[in-house]
């Protein structure tokens, strides 16, 4: 069961998407060179999105897709890139774009807001 609709959740992963390095699909650092390829981010991004909005445990969520241990682990490399901080932006600004936050009201985060994505503040 998605836990939004694809059109809410194909625009967020496209600009996610675009925020990844580039991956070999294999681990680079495994002894046999080749093994089993990377649970794709797209599927951890998906489980990711599915533990925020219905509010469960990683453990929950895991699947033969993609297990518990990756989904943390993709979740804490993720983090110590910086992408959630920008992604967290990116999602504020396309809610203010459709629903109108009032920027104004949130000092400090008015002018992340208006720095991050080019407009006056």
């Amino acid at each position: 069961m998605p836990a939004l609709p694809s059109w809410l959740i194909t625009p967020l992963w496209d600009q996610f998407c675009a925020l990844l390095p580039e991956r070999s699909p294999y681990h680079p650092d495994h002894p046999l060179g080749c093994h089993r390829r990377r649970v794709a981010d797209r599927i951890v991004f998906d489980k990711l999105v599915q533990v925020l909005v219905f509010g469960c445990g990683y453990r929950k969520i895991a699947d033969q897709a993609c297990s518990a241990t990756t989904i943390r682990d993709r979740r804490n490399q993720w983090i110590a890139a910086g992408l959630f901080a920008t992604l967290e932006v990116l999602v504020l600004g396309a809610y203010d774009r459709m629903i109108g936050l009032e920027l104004d009201d949130l000092s400090g985060l008015s002018e992340v807001l208006h720095v991050t994505l080019g407009q006056p503040g």
